[in-house]
Formats: C-alpha cells, structure tokens, sequence
C-alpha cells in the first residue's frame, strides 16, 4: 500500500497510479538485503499501466502458453484450490526478481517401484537436480517454475502408463511443494496431479486417464531487454563521451556476467542495446539495475522487457507517451495480462517522498513555517512576496 499524500504526489506528477514505494519485501540473505536496500533506498515505484484481470481462465491460459500445449495431454482437469487475489502483490514480484525462477517439485508414488530412478535420470536429462530420494519420493529442483510443472506432467503420464498414480507439487523450497502435495491430496484426493501457485492463487491440474507425450521439451520463450539512454546528448554535452560508454560499458558488462544476458548488435559509444535473456525475471532485474546503475550516473534510461525485440522496444517507447512532469526513468513490462512498470524516480522526487513518508514531523513544520510566514507578510501588506517563505521552508527542507 502506498500513503495516501504520497500516491497523490506521485500521481500529479507522472499522471499514473502507483501500486508501491520500495517494498516490503524481508530479506534472509546477503543478495535480498542488497536488492531490497536498493529499492527502499531509491524510492522505486512499481506503476500499473495497464491493470491485470486475473481469473482462473486467465491463469489457465497463462500456464498453457508457458508450459507448452504441446507438453499438456488433451483429457485433464484444472483446479483452483486457492483463488488469486486480483491484484499484483509487490513482494512476491521483487522475490521473483532477486531470486530468480528455480523451483522445487516433489514427487509421490503410492508405493516403491523402479520409476523412481527413471524419474531420476528424465530430471538429470532436463538439467534439474535431485535433492532427495527414497523408494517413493523425491524432491527436485528445477530452472523455472514452468520446467518443474512440464516435467512432472511427463512424469505423471509415464506414471499412468505403467498403472501408478503419481502425485506432485511445485514450491519456492522443497518443504513448500511438500506441503502443497499435502493439501493437494486434503482438496481433490489421491488422483495423479501436479499442484502449483501462480500469482498468489493455487491450483492444480489433474489427470484421469493414461497419456504419452510425444516428447517434452522447453518452451522457447524469448525474453527481450531493450535499452535506451533518455537524451543522451545532453549527458554528452554535460559529462562527454567517454562518460556515455563508461556509463554504457558498465550496464553491458553487468548484464553479461549477473543476469546471463547475451547483448545483440551492440555498438561502443551507442546510447542504446537489446539483450536476450532464459527469463524474464533475469530481464527486469537486469534493467532495473541498469536504472538504478544510470541513476547514481545523473542519467535516465527508458527500458521495455518483451517476447520479441520489437516488443521490448515498443514497450520502452511507451516512456514517450506518458503525460509526466518529466521524462521518466522507467522498466516496463507484462505480468498476467497485465502491463506494470518500475521506475527509480529523481532526488527531487525521492526527497519528497522520504518527507511524507519518515519526515512527516519536518514536513508540519514547513508548512506550519510557511503558514505563519505568508500571514506575517500579509498583514505587513507585504503578500505579494510570500513565495519567499516557501523557497526558504523548501531550502531547509532539502538541506536538513
């Protein structure tokens, strides 16, 4: 949630609506603790441009176009356990980016059979790494969420072939996707299923009868960064050109070697880059530091995340179209069926933020000073200049 002086600050001054300010996101390690001090520290906002409607049909064809209708069998059944909220929460947003998509995903026989290692060698094959095994479970961890709920569908199917019921479930950690099997089994049963979450709701998709697929491979889902300075020829003119490919050098050589970036068409001394990435969290955190990165420079980019490099580009274009007070810094990309965007804002703006937000003692003070000002000035017949007493206030303001 945001304060309500603050989201009308923000508001007046972009002409969007802002979901949060920093995050409330808690880190439990090193990483988290950077990432999170970044986003409290720089007053990032998370914008809704384009607010997401998100229902159990939405989140359906979401995990079709991501798992792959090719790795789903034509006979199954898709169960909400848990209805999502429609609404983006923040935090599990920021968690995502920050730890990026791996996935845990336990698998249950009913009782000991020889599948278990076949199941073992399918995983391995598919660069997942088992982390337990005993004669009728194992807990794995997979790339992505989507890689976890597409290998254990092909496990199922092998599973049904050979008489067994198998169930599973996908976590943040193994005890979680342990725990989702359980109430798996407590709401729909013993059936052969996978259960999974998906934008805080939970959900599952069970299987009565046998299937073979053909063959499960990955979706090749491209993610796009593109990557353009905001008038870079007024950084030139300020700060020169070797500033401009320092500045740019450091956003590529993070890219490449933090997120697994690879730059396409990349040009030393150019203001912009595409980058393609394996995610799209990867994607957004890459532009995100590459903001944050341009901001401790005195420079703004404009950056979109897209399936496509048109996409990406058409989605930082957008940063034009927007009615603000001033170019802003922003990461723009889809979620749901939605369309959000982070930007870091200017000290000016984060200066007026921190006043509302943990100055608000300050923040009293100045207009009480203001008030009592412009009064004593009117009564001297001296009105006219009482601006002098808010340039003062502001002044004390920023320098305090």
């Amino acid at each position: 949630m945001v304060n309500p002086l603050t989201k009308s600050l923000i508001k007046v001054t972009t002409n969007l609506t802002p979901i949060s300010v920093g995050t409330k996101f808690f880190p439990t390690n090193s990483l988290e603790t950077e990432y999170v001090e970044l986003f409290n520290y720089t007053q990032t906002i998370l914008f809704e441009l384009d607010k997401a409607e998100i229902t159990s049909d939405s989140i359906l064809e979401n995990l079709i176009r991501d798992v792959g209708v090719e790795n789903l069998p034509k006979d199954y059944n898709f169960y909400e356990l848990k209805p999502a909220e429609n609404r983006i929460e923040e935090y599990a947003l920021v968690s995502n980016i920050i730890m990026g998509n791996d996935r845990y995903f336990y698998i249950e026989l009913q009782n000991p059979s020889h599948l278990i290692n076949i199941f073992v060698k399918i995983i391995e094959n598919e660069k997942g790494e088992v982390v337990e095994k005993t004669a009728t479970e194992l807990v794995a961890k997979m790339l992505s969420k989507n890689d976890a709920i597409r290998v254990a569908i092909e496990l199922i199917g092998i599973g049904l072939s050979e008489g067994i019921q198998v169930i599973s479930a996908v976590g943040m950690t193994g005890a979680a996707s342990i725990e989702r099997a359980i109430h798996y089994t407590q709401n729909v049963g013993s059936f052969p299923g996978i259960a999974f979450t998906k934008l805080g709701g939970e959900y599952a998709l069970v299987f009565d009868s046998p299937f073979l697929l053909q063959e499960s491979r990955p979706v090749d889902l491209e993610n796009y960064l593109f990557i353009d300075l905001i008038d870079s020829t007024k950084f030139i003119d300020k700060n020169g050109r070797n500033q401009l490919v320092d500045l740019m050098t450091g956003i590529k050589n993070f890219i490449e070697t933090e997120c697994n970036g690879e730059l396409e068409g990349y040009r030393e001394g150019g203001d912009d880059f595409i980058a393609r990435f394996p995610s799209k969290d990867l994607a957004i955190r890459a532009g995100l530091d590459a903001a944050w990165f341009a901001l401790d420079n005195g420079a703004k980019i404009r950056a979109g995340v897209g399936r496509s490099r048109r996409e990406a580009g058409e989605r930082a274009q957008l940063v034009d179209d927007l009615k603000s007070t001033a170019p802003l810094s922003l990461v723009v990309f889809e979620l749901a069926n939605g369309l959000y965007a982070y930007n870091i804002p200017s000290e000016f703006t984060r200066t007026l933020i921190n006043l509302i937000e943990n100055e608000k003692a300050k923040l009293i003070g100045v207009f009480v000073f203001v008030f009592i000002f412009a009064f004593i000035m009117s009564i001297l017949g001296l009105g006219v200049f009482s601006f002098i007493g808010v340039i003062i206030a502001l002044v004390y303001a920023f320098v305090a």
